[in-house]
């Protein structure tokens, strides 16, 4: 699942990229505008991965960054 959120984090962060510079939204040229399902649901997707990226802040790892399986 982290896997999956990273690479919709990504792929966010690179089509918000483009829109600052070069103003191009590369989801809606790809899947059919702004208000087409397709691009509404990758948006969904995106936003959703974000929220669950929130999480990696909060996580607390050992030192070889592997995630402590509970806390004693």
């Amino acid at each position: 699942m982290d896997t999956i959120a990273t690479i919709l984090i990504v792929i966010g962060a690179l089509n918000w990229g483009l829109v600052g510079i070069f103003q191009f939204d590369l989801v809606a040229a790809i899947a059919g505008g702004m208000s087409g399902v397709v691009s509404r649901i990758i948006y969904t997707l995106v936003g959703l991965a974000g929220i669950w990226g929130v999480t990696f802040l909060f996580r607390r790892r050992n030192r070889a960054g592997i995630m402590a399986e509970s806390e004693a």
